[in-house]
């Protein structure tokens, strides 16, 4: 499991920007295989960064977001995709064929239901939406 694996879908698509913006101004592979970087922030500052491949929870950045914490930050995802360039394809690809596959999911409910209320009377079809705006306004009041 990698880093892209555990991390948030904005820190992903942040270290993206930060890589092919090369902010890691300096990334050196440590003998046991953890590697340590420089990362320019958006601040201007500079971050050190410690990155563990084979155990990401172990990687550290001294940036606000992740000081002290386990948390995996833009800093840290730009290192990786500094060691693994080749991540960014697959998570594209992932992320990609995961709204192909939810469009074509949207595409046969709106199917069925379009068919559901085809074979519905105008009166039924009033009264169903209705309802179901309703309910809609139910379930926005009970958000909130």
């Amino acid at each position: 499991m990698g880093l892209i694996d555990i991390a948030s879908h904005k820190s992903i698509w942040r270290g993206i920007e930060y890589y092919k913006q090369n902010k890691v101004v300096l990334c050196d592979e440590n003998n046991d295989g953890t590697y340590e970087a420089v990362v320019s922030g958006s601040d201007g500052e500079k971050y050190s960064v410690h990155l563990n491949i084979a155990h990401p929870r172990k990687s550290t950045c001294n940036c606000p977001l992740a000081n002290g914490r386990q948390i995996l930050c833009k800093h840290i995802l730009a290192t990786s995709f500094c060691v693994n360039p080749e991540e960014i394809d697959r998570f594209t690809k992932e992320k990609t064929n995961f709204v192909s596959e939810e469009d074509e999911r949207r595409t046969k409910r709106y199917e069925k239901y379009l068919s559901f209320a085809k074979s519905m009377s105008p009166k039924e079809l009033r009264e169903s939406y209705a309802m179901a705006m309703a309910e809609v306004e139910e379930m926005r009041n009970n958000l909130k």
